[in-house]
């Protein structure tokens, strides 16, 4: 059991701060309500099945009647987790969490699942995704004289629930009166003694999915994605629509929907890059719609080459959709080495450069002396595609052709996913001729916004695609913008 006044957990080091304020960047969340289950390892296999989407800490909360169990650590879920700590995480409802941050945010302090104390016991949240009125929230929790420990909007939604809570309100009343102070982009797994609540925001930016153990009716699973239910044998029921809480309980699940208006705006990159490729998102597996994509590019920019190549992982199913489109024979380019991370999410250029380098290795024998296309999902900064070219031409390629199955990164994202500020994005201040030149390619094209979205099959204007336009769906204040960018330039 955790001492109230502790927000840390077994293993943790209260020393690890930071004094700027960070907002939490795309996680993965899991929570799973099933009594006589052991909740701790269906946690753990669901956050096992969400690594991508955070790499840097790991938690897990349970809940046995009114005592709370929490472990969480830096590192990838098998090393923050052994059989010893899971058999003490003991109860029959769990929140997990997989982060990770920006430049400057990764501490243990700032690891979730952040656990309060409130008058009707403890409640424990996970969160994916990002506030933009924090300076406005935490004043207004300051005021309430809340203790606010990590850097992170995550806790400070924790901590307007537990206000609310402490006001005199029942859980879900108290809950959906905190969602109303907070704009921005959440979803939220959030574990009480009595229930397990999951919650969209009105945009529903981020994902988050339900589903139950099979056979096993009334024990219920929530997870960033499809793929964190598969794992644990659950069946996908359907979405948390955006606006809607769901509460598991021993009644079974009911659903509130706590907003007025809700304005489906789910994030397109979700579905371009960040999502597992087996994950099930507008009733297809993302590894199809990036198929669609591979071929909508290959008729918006054709390319007179020998063979097609994708960029291992998220590159590969939109250069098969490309290869057979255009009838280029498709071929493995660049063998990946599956023990290094994701180097998109790594806190430095230079962690970035040092593990792109130790990531992808190209095969010359299938290489040399040919024309080639290499198509990947996106350009961010710019680097990674300049070194990549850089190896290929030492390989031999004789022509190099870049293919883009998405539109120029121009603005940053404020609600999730990290995107750098915009001086920091290379298409945001060179064109694509010079992007062309930076990165050394013979030529360089881009899939159009428009085939992005039709691609999806579904209504254009349910998707946020800010990163691509700069129409922010949700107002962002200048404040937040003016620190993104000091962050970056003071490399924090």
């Amino acid at each position: 059991m955790i001492p109230k006044h502790s927000p840390y957990g077994e293993g943790s080091d209260p020393n690890y701060t930071s004094n700027k304020d960070k907002q939490q960047e795309a996680c993965g969340v899991f929570g799973i309500y099933a009594p006589e289950e052991d909740v701790a390892k269906l946690t753990y296999f669901g956050l096992y099945a969400l690594q991508h989407r955070g790499q840097e800490s790991a938690g897990i909360a349970t809940f046995s009647g009114e005592t709370v169990h929490l472990h969480k650590h830096m590192g990838l879920v098998p090393q923050v987790f052994n059989e010893t700590i899971l058999s003490q995480l003991t109860g029959s409802i769990a929140v997990g969490h997989v982060r990770y941050s920006t430049t400057g945010s990764s501490h243990l302090v700032n690891a979730q699942p952040v656990v309060v104390e409130t008058r009707l016991g403890s409640l424990a949240l996970a969160h994916n995704g990002n506030i933009v009125n924090t300076l406005e929230l935490r004043q207004k929790l300051e005021q309430r004289n809340c203790n606010l420990l990590a850097t992170t909007d995550s806790e400070m939604i924790a901590h307007a629930i537990a206000s609310e809570v402490n006001s005199g309100k029942e859980w879900l009343e108290g809950a959906i009166s905190a969602f109303s102070s907070c704009q921005g982009a959440f979803s939220l797994v959030i574990g009480t003694p009595t229930g397990l609540m999951g919650v969209r925001d009105p945009n529903g930016i981020r994902p988050l999915v339900i589903g139950i153990l099979k056979n096993h009716p009334q024990r219920y699973v929530l997870a960033s994605e499809t793929c964190g239910l598969e794992i644990i044998g659950a069946e996908y029921l359907r979405d948390v629509e955006p606006g809607e809480l769901v509460w598991i309980t021993e009644a079974g699940l009911a659903s509130f929907h706590w907003t007025p208006k809700p304005n489906r705006k789910l994030c397109i990159f979700e579905m371009i890059y960040f999502g597992r490729p087996d994950s099930v998102m507008e009733g297809e597996s993302l590894y199809s719609y990036r198929m669609r994509l591979g071929r909508y590019l290959a008729q918006e920019a054709p390319a007179d080459v020998d063979i097609v190549i994708g960029v291992p992982d998220s590159g590969i199913p939109a250069a098969i959709g490309f290869s057979q489109e255009s009838g280029i024979t498709y071929a493995e380019g660049l063998i990946k080495n599956r023990y290094v991370g994701r180097t998109f999410i790594q806190p430095t250029q230079k962690m970035r450069e040092t593990g792109i380098r130790m990531k992808l290795n190209p095969l010359k024998d299938v290489l040399a002396g040919k024309r080639i296309a290499i198509v990947d999902d996106s350009i961010v900064r710019g680097n990674t595609s300049r070194l990549l070219v850089k190896a290929l031409r030492e390989a031999g390629a004789k022509e190099i052709h870049m293919r883009v199955s998405s539109p120029p990164v121009t603005h940053p994202c404020f609600y999730g996913i990290d995107t750098d500020s915009q001086d920091q994005l290379i298409a945001a201040t060179k064109s694509t001729e010079e992007i062309e030149k930076h990165v050394g390619v013979d030529s360089l094209a881009y899939l159009s916004w428009k085939g992005m979205l039709q691609a999806t099959g579904e209504d254009p204007n349910s998707f946020c695609s800010a990163c691509f336009t700069g129409d922010y769906p949700i107002p962002v204040p200048e404040p937040l913008k003016r620190s993104k960018l000091m962050l970056e330039k003071l490399a924090i």
